[in-house]
């Protein structure tokens, strides 16, 4: 059954509160889907407001605006050096 989850942005000392949120399965699916949004924030976003992306994270909250998880925006350089790591890895093998 999915749950609904909140995508809030903190960069430094601002925050940016996720007042829509987004139905998903779990906290695990949830920290995906932060991680990929993040991804295409760093890739498509263009503002003033934020200089540096890696400076940013999300912090999940669940319905009841308890934090779940935090996703830091580095974490997405780690995330795809693993997925490339291991796609070389199954084209050697």
């Amino acid at each position: 059954m999915p749950h609904r989850y909140f995508l809030n942005l903190r960069y430094r000392d601002c925050y940016f509160r996720d007042d829509e949120g987004d139905e998903l399965e779990n906290v695990d699916a949830a920290r995906r889907y932060a991680l990929s949004t993040a991804r295409d924030m760093i890739k498509r976003t263009r503002t003033q407001m934020i200089r540096d992306w890696f400076d940013c994270s999300f912090e999940v909250t669940d319905a009841a605006g308890e934090l779940v998880a935090t996703v830091p925006f580095a974490e997405t350089v780690t995330s795809l050096q693993t997925v490339n790591h291991a796609s070389d890895v199954a084209e050697i093998g």
